[in-house]
């Protein structure tokens, strides 16, 4: 399970990266970027969840399990309000959501780092 817990998470990581950074370089959302953040979501819930399940607890209340639930929400609003955007063709918030994605990433990436390090000395 730890393995399938590390690939999802992993998994999450390079689809989420590819997502916001070819979205930035583009210059505009596209429909594969939509696709590509929900796959994100749905692979880091995914090991979240497994990992949770391998150290039998549930959410707990410390850095890495507010940051990873605060990543978790910010991704599907992320994902949601890039529906949005693209449902509604709102061409100059499809120039500008690169934005946002810049800084939902470098949000998702702190539980990720610390989910990494708590890995290694626990």
């Amino acid at each position: 399970m730890l393995i399938c817990a590390i690939m999802s998470i992993t998994l999450a990581l390079i689809l989420y990266t590819i997502g916001v950074w070819s979205e930035k370089k583009q210059g505009e959302l596209k429909k594969w970027h939509l696709l590509v953040f929900y796959l994100g979501l749905v692979f880091d819930t995914l090991g979240t969840t497994l990992m949770s399940k391998i150290v039998n607890e549930g959410f707990q209340i410390n850095f890495h399990g507010v940051t990873g639930l605060l990543a978790i929400i910010l991704m599907l609003f992320h994902a949601l309000w890039a529906t949005i955007v693209l449902i509604k063709n709102d061409e100059k918030a499809k120039v500008n959501f690169h934005k946002f994605s810049i800084i939902v990433w470098i949000i998702w990436l702190i539980p990720f780092i610390s989910g990494a390090i708590f890995g290694m000395f626990h």
